[in-house]
C-alpha cells in the first residue's frame, strides 16, 4: 500500500512517511493510491468482532506487515482502545422510531476524536521509539481535536505538542481539557480568531518544507491520512451492526445504510465515502450548522467561504474551511490530481470556486446534505429528551435533526453519529430547558491548575501568529537538543 497526493505532485510514500507528514509538499492531502474493497463474504465474516478488533483489520488493509507486524498492531490497537468509560468502546442508543445514535464519545476527552486520535499516537510513538527520533505536532483546533491530542500524547518523551484553539468560541470543557495540562511537551495557545483564522498561519508553517523536515513538524488534524483511516472502522461497525446484513442471504445483495454525520471540516464524511469506495451501499447525508459550505456545494456548487465563520450552539462544526472536501473531490474525479490542484489553488486563493455543473452533479449523487440554525438544534434536543428521555449534544443535533424532518424510507435503516457528550456543551443543555449529570472527570477540571499563551489579533495577526508559532518550534526543539547533550 502507497500514499500519493490529492493534487497529483507526489506519489510512492509509505504510511511511515504519510504518518508523519501534514499536508503533503504539493499543498495536497494523502490517500492510498489504492482504495481495498471488501467483497460481500469479508463483511459478512467482520459480522460479531467487537469495535477493536474492526479498528485492526481496518488498519491492517492500509499499514504494511512490514511497518507494523500484524501482532504488533494488535496490541497498539487494543492499548490505544483501553479506558473507554464503556466495554465496547462505543455504543449504539436504539431509541423510538428507529432512531439510532452511534455514541462516539466514551473517550478521555469525551469526543469521537479520542478513537481515531489514540490510535494514530500510538503508530506514531511506535516508530519513534523504533527509529530513535523525536517530532513536533502542530495543531490547530474548532474545540474537540486539541484536546484529544493533549491527552492521548502528554508526557510522551520523543513527541512535542504546540496547540492552538480559538479563544472565546470553544465550551469550558473543551478548553480545560486542553489548558489544564502541564506536562512538559505541551504548548498551548489561545488565539483572538475562528479556527478557519488558525489554519492560515499553520498552512504556512506546513508550507516551509525546510522547517518541516528540520524540525520533523507534523499534524494530528485529520490532515493526517491515519485519523480518517482509523474512523472507517465506525462506519463499517454502524454498518455491521445497523444494516441488517445478517438477515441477509449470502448470495444476495447486500443492504443499504444511511448514515447521518454532523459535518465541520469533513473528515468524517471523507472517512464514510471511502467506506463506500470500498464496497459497503452507504448512503451519507451531511449536516451542518450556519456555516453551510458544504451544504452550498452540494445543492448549488459554491464552494466559497462566508465573510465571517457564525458562532453557533455547535461550535466545534463552526468551520468555513472543510478541508477534507479536498479528498471527496479526488475521488470523485477519478483522482485527478491536476484539476485538484486548480481547483484547490483557485478557493485557497480567492476564497471561493464554482463547482461546473457535472461536478456538481456527481457530488450531490453520492452526498446529502441539510442546514440547522441554533434554534432548530435546541428544538431537536428538546424533542429528543421528550421522546427518549436522551441528552442530545448541540452537534448530534445538528444530525439528529434530520430524523424529525426527512421521514426514513421503508426498508431502509438510517444511523445517526453523536460526535461527542452533552456535558461537554452544559450551557447549551440548560438553554434547551434540560439537565444531564456531570460526569467526576468533567467536574475535576475546575480545580485544576492552567496553562497557555495567548496569541493577540494585531493589524498583521497572521504573519504575527507565525512568527510566534515558529519561534516556539525552534525553543522546542533547541530544549530537546540541550536535553540530549
Amino acid at each position: 500500500m502507497q500514499y500519493c497526493s490529492t493534487r497529483g505532485g507526489v506519489h510512492g510514500r509509505d504510511f511511515c512517511e504519510v504518518l508523519f507528514s501534514g499536508f503533503a509538499p504539493d499543498g495536497g492531502m494523502f490517500m492510498p493510491e489504492e482504495v481495498p474493497v471488501l467483497s460481500p463474504n469479508t463483511l459478512r465474516s467482520w459480522t460479531g468482532l467487537t469495535y477493536t478488533q474492526l479498528v485492526v483489520e481496518v488498519a491492517s488493509l492500509f499499514i504494511p506487515t512490514h511497518l507494523i507486524p500484524r501482532l504488533d498492531l494488535e496490541v497498539l490497537v487494543a492499548e490505544a482502545l483501553t479506558g473507554f468509560s464503556v466495554p465496547e468502546v462505543l455504543r449504539i442508543a436504539r431509541l423510538k422510531d428507529g432512531l439510532s445514535i452511534l455514541e462516539l464519545f466514551h473517550g478521555e476527552t469525551l469526543a469521537f476524536k479520542d478513537l481515531a486520535m489514540t490510535c494514530t499516537v500510538r503508530f506514531l510513538n511506535y516508530f519513534l521509539q523504533k527509529q530513535n527520533r523525536t517530532a513536533i505536532v502542530l495543531v490547530g483546533t474548532s474545540g474537540d481535536t486539541g484536546g484529544s491530542a493533549i491527552q492521548s500524547a502528554k508526557g510522551l518523551k520523543g513527541l512535542d505538542l504546540v496547540v492552538v484553539y480559538p479563544r472565546g468560541r470553544i465550551t469550558p470543557v473543551q478548553e480545560k481539557h486542553m489548558i489544564t495540562c502541564l506536562e512538559d511537551n505541551v504548548h498551548v495557545f489561545a488565539a483572538d480568531g475562528s479556527s478557519d483564522d488558525i489554519d492560515r498561519p499553520l498552512r504556512r508553517l506546513f508550507a516551509d518544507q525546510e522547517l518541516v523536515s528540520s524540525q520533523s513538524l507534523m499534524s494530528l488534524n485529520s490532515v493526517n491520512w491515519s485519523r480518517v483511516m482509523v474512523q472507517l472502522a465506525h462506519f463499517i461497525y454502524a454498518y455491521l451492526e445497523l444494516s441488517g446484513i445478517e438477515h441477509t442471504q449470502a448470495d444476495g445483495g447486500l443492504p443499504e445504510l444511511e448514515v447521518v454525520v454532523p459535518t465541520g471540516g469533513a473528515g468524517n464524511i471523507a472517512a464514510g465515502y471511502i467506506v463506500k469506495q470500498m464496497g459497503l451501499p452507504l448512503k451519507l447525508v451531511a449536516m451542518v450548522n450556519s456555516n453551510d459550505i458544504v451544504h452550498r456545494t452540494v445543492t448549488v456548487g459554491d464552494f466559497s467561504m462566508a465573510s465571517n465563520v457564525t458562532q453557533t450552539l455547535a461550535p466545534a462544526i463552526d468551520i468555513q474551511d472543510p478541508y477534507n472536501m479536498e479528498r471527496l473531490f479526488w475521488l470523485l474525479l477519478a483522482r485527478d490530481g491536476a484539476t485538484v490542484r486548480n481547483m484547490m489553488k483557485e478557493f485557497q486563493q480567492s476564497h471561493r470556486y464554482s463547482l461546473p455543473e457535472n461536478q456538481r452533479r456527481l457530488l450531490s449523487q453520492v452526498l446529502s446534505t441539510g442546514t440547522v440554525t441554533d434554534e432548530g438544534i435546541l428544538e431537536t434536543m428538546r424533542r429528543c429528551w421528550e421522546e427518549n428521555q436522551y441528552v442530545l449534544c448541540p452537534h448530534t443535533a445538528v444530525a439528529v435533526w434530520h430524523h424529525y424532518h426527512c421521514p426514513l424510507s421503508p426498508g431502509l435503516n438510517r444511523c445517526y453519529i453523536a460526535t461527542a457528550s452533552p456535558a461537554k456543551f452544559q450551557a447549551t443543555v440548560q438553554r434547551a430547558g434540560l439537565t444531564f449529570e456531570l460526569p467526576e472527570a468533567v467536574l475535576a477540571l475546575d480545580k485544576l491548575a492552567t496553562r497557555y499563551q495567548n496569541l493577540e489579533r494585531s493589524l498583521n495577526w497572521c504573519k504575527d501568529w507565525e512568527d510566534i508559532l515558529r519561534e516556539k518550534i525552534h525553543s522546542v526543539s533547541s530544549a530537546r537538543k540541550t536535553k540530549r547533550c
